[in-house]
């Protein structure tokens, strides 16, 4: 294991997750990208914790990175090391829960808190007594956050519906309805216009959620399919920033919504002249607790207000 000052470095240096990104992309710009930081940034990143640990972690060829013996024992230990924080959070998580009048809400680019925030001081007219404390939802434990809600998390806030629902074992209570955008690269011809007709998106691929994971995107699906056949239709699996990198890179057109304008500085989300929307709410368990239901039985009251 590494030495005692060390790990005290190591526990407290944000650069270790940079040092893992490369290591495991074995490039700078790959790594960029999928922070999404310039590349520069990343290197300087590598730079100060080699200065600051007094190592050398890489080796740089023609071919890419490649990690140095001190480096291949570094990834390791700083594995472990991220691997204690993050349990050391998930235990004071869980001491958490034993406090009344807490609601956790998971937050992340595509779970965004803003909407809570912008409602929290209506809520707090009908729960003085309840805090409102954000919680990272991060893109790796994201599928498991929802169908294990009111344990480190209590609520989050997204879209839904009754498919979605049922296939992540959660429960949802709708805010209000939500156009479905379209999510263009910055560099993309249709990038310049501040709005979108349907026949805009002809001759282009357009990127929807799977068949069966929403009721309301079958629908527009359907209706592409039945009216619109010049627009190309490729499914995913699953909303991650994988799927906004790949928008990006790929050029193609991802249907989104307006909340998500933040998740990717490279994407640009535009309305388009379509009646086609989706439930946004906030997700919980089947069985919230008290805190919970007082706090979900406030919504239709802090809605009219």
């Amino acid at each position: 294991m590494i030495y005692a000052e060390r790990a005290v470095i190591l526990m407290y240096n944000p650069q270790l997750e940079t040092f893992i990104r490369v290591a495991d992309a074995g490039s700078f710009n790959k790594a960029a990208e999928e922070l999404f930081i310039s590349p520069p940034a990343v290197i300087k990143q590598i730079n100060l914790l080699e200065a600051q640990l007094g190592l050398t972690l890489f080796v740089r060829t023609h071919r890419g990175l490649k990690l140095t013996e001190a480096g291949k024992s570094l990834y390791q230990d700083a594995k472990y090391v991220i691997g204690y924080c993050r349990e050391s959070v998930e235990r004071a998580r869980a001491a958490m829960q034993k406090e009344e009048n807490v609601i956790r809400i998971g937050t992340s680019p595509m779970t965004p808190v803003q909407n809570m925030v912008d409602l929290w001081p209506k809520f707090q007219e009908y729960c003085p007594d309840i805090q409102m404390i954000p919680f990272e939802n991060t893109p790796e434990n994201a599928r498991e956050i929802l169908k294990n809600l009111g344990k480190n998390i209590d609520v989050i806030a997204g879209i839904f519906d009754e498919s979605m629902l049922n296939y992540r074992q959660c429960s949802g209570t709708e805010l209000c309805r939500v156009p479905l955008c379209c999510a263009v690269s910055v560099n993309h011809r249709l990038a310049k216009k501040k709005r979108l007709t349907i026949q805009d998106l002809y001759g282009e691929n357009l990127l929807l959620m799977h068949r069966g994971w929403s009721h309301y995107i079958d629908l527009l699906r359907d209706d592409l399919w039945t009216n619109h056949y010049n627009i190309h239709i490729v499914d995913f699996d699953f909303y991650s920033l994988e799927i906004f990198n790949r928008c990006e890179n790929s050029n193609d057109i991802l249907i989104a919504i307006e909340n998500w304008k933040t998740v990717h500085p490279l994407l640009k989300i535009l309305p388009v002249d379509w009646n086609y929307t989706i439930p946004f709410g906030i997700l919980h368990a089947p069985e919230p607790s008290k805190t919970v239901q007082r706090f979900l039985q406030a919504i239709p009251a802090v809605m009219e207000l």
